[in-house]
């Protein structure tokens, strides 16, 4: 207990140091002023039913009676449609300013549906750090078994993201696909350039933007000018890492009606109580995307000041290269970041040391939840990435991707010296 509290008195001395100034808020984009609302009323009209539930009721069925035979209501079968999903679908539209929203099982789930637009021998220009769900459906299914060309173009800080996509179109490329905030080098996606070019180039490309890294709080992408938008809602829009959810928006409505048809036929929707849940997560989402931004700048600014650390890559920080060009598109930022361990002290086993050293930041994949997370990309990006590719880009041993959850500051920061310090002294 004595360690401990002095642990918390040396993290809270550490925090005060590097508290984020009025300025880390300044300069980025207006916020959504009527999102909070928005997440917690579409979709939900009490007095849209008999009783007037103020919470919507979860609709566990799976068929629905017909007044005559061919004459259903408005809901037929839970497959094609339901009330609790429709209310999600709602909400997740209203998120993300678009017209139409479709909800699906998983956001892998999600990222197959939008993937399935491109047919028979099109052609697909993808970012090489995107979801390795995404790397992996395109390189080991759309290419192997669909017949499909992808293209993987290179994404770093420094290059013209819209120019690479230019010289990768051929005629008959059919969709360009970019992250938002690539995982795990926190690339930021320059979303309006990329797509004023194709719109001026080829403008029958469609343009997917995968926002899950940034939230629906933070950024727009449709109004960016991406044509589909996507979400593992298993993330930050549920945000208590219990349920699996992908979400689509689109402002376009063949687009909606064809990815419509593929989720009515795919089958892998949601059922009405992961939608429920989902729901429930998103009525929180501006409060818990505030604390990830706070705790995120002073985790960020913390790491920057230890003698172990290398480099950190956050786009809320004045040092990453990108960070003008997020505060250009976003409201704010979320709490995904990564950070080099400093090579000079560090061996090959300092990240697992330190990894396995944490109390509070839970070892293990996924983001977005309340709990902060921690994880090491080179070990833990399964094997879409090789080893030769990983180096590369810049995935090595001693690279850390953290989701910074809404604890206490001073219990995380505390968390991350105390596992810093043991790198090179072992007795912390």
């Amino acid at each position: 207990m004595k360690a401990h509290a002095t642990i918390c008195l040396v993290a809270l001395a550490l925090i005060n140091q590097a508290t984020s100034d009025d300025d880390d808020f300044k300069g980025w984009q207006g916020k959504d002023e009527t999102l909070a609302t928005r997440a917690i009323h579409v979709g939900e009209d009490p007095d849209y039913y008999r009783f007037g539930p103020v919470v919507l009721p979860i609709y566990m069925t799976t068929t629905f009676k017909q007044d005559a035979p061919g004459k259903p209501r408005t809901y037929k079968y839970s497959r094609d449609d339901n009330p609790t999903r429709a209310a999600l679908e709602l909400l997740l539209a209203s998120l993300d300013d678009g017209k139409y929203g479709l909800a699906f099982s998983s956001g892998t789930a999600a990222i197959t549906a939008v993937a399935e637009l491109v047919h028979d021998g099109g052609h697909v220009i993808c970012a090489d750090q995107v979801f390795g769900g995404t790397y992996r459906y395109f390189k080991q299914v759309a290419q192997v078994f669909h017949n499909v060309s992808v293209t993987f173009v290179t994404q770093k800080y420094d290059s013209n993201q819209a120019e690479e996509v230019r010289k990768a179109i051929q005629p008959n490329t059919k969709m360009v696909w970019f992250d938002g905030l690539s995982n795990p080098l926190m690339v930021v996606c320059d979303i309006v350039k990329i797509s004023e070019m194709i719109k001026k180039t080829k403008p029958d490309i469609i343009f997917v933007i995968d926002n899950t890294f940034v939230s629906p709080y933070f950024s727009k992408p449709l109004k960016l000018g991406a044509d589909i938008v996507l979400h593992s809602l298993t993330k930050y829009v549920n945000g208590h890492s219990d349920v699996t959810a992908g979400g689509v928006i689109t402002n376009n409505q063949e687009l909606y009606e064809k990815l419509k048809l593929y989720q009515s036929m795919g089958g892998a929707v949601p059922s009405p109580m992961d939608c429920a849940q989902v729901i429930r997560g998103a009525k929180t989402l501006e409060l818990r995307m505030q604390q990830h931004m706070i705790n995120g700048l002073k985790v960020a600014k913390f790491l920057e000041s230890h003698r172990n650390v290398e480099k950190v890559l956050y786009p809320g920080l004045k040092s990453h290269p990108q960070h003008e060009l997020a505060k250009s598109m976003w409201s704010g930022t979320s709490g995904m970041m990564s950070f080099y361990l400093n090579s000079s002290i560090t061996n090959e086993q300092s990240a697992d040391t330190f990894l396995t050293s944490l109390k509070i930041f839970a070892l293990g994949m996924s983001l977005g939840g309340v709990e902060s997370l921690a994880e090491l990309p080179f070990k833990m990006l399964d094997d879409w990435m090789t080893q030769v590719h990983r180096y590369t880009m810049g995935v090595s041993e001693n690279l850390i991707r953290v989701s910074t959850g809404i604890e206490n500051e001073v219990s995380l920061i505390g968390d991350l010296k105390r596992a810093l310090d043991k790198l090179t002294d072992p007795n912390q």
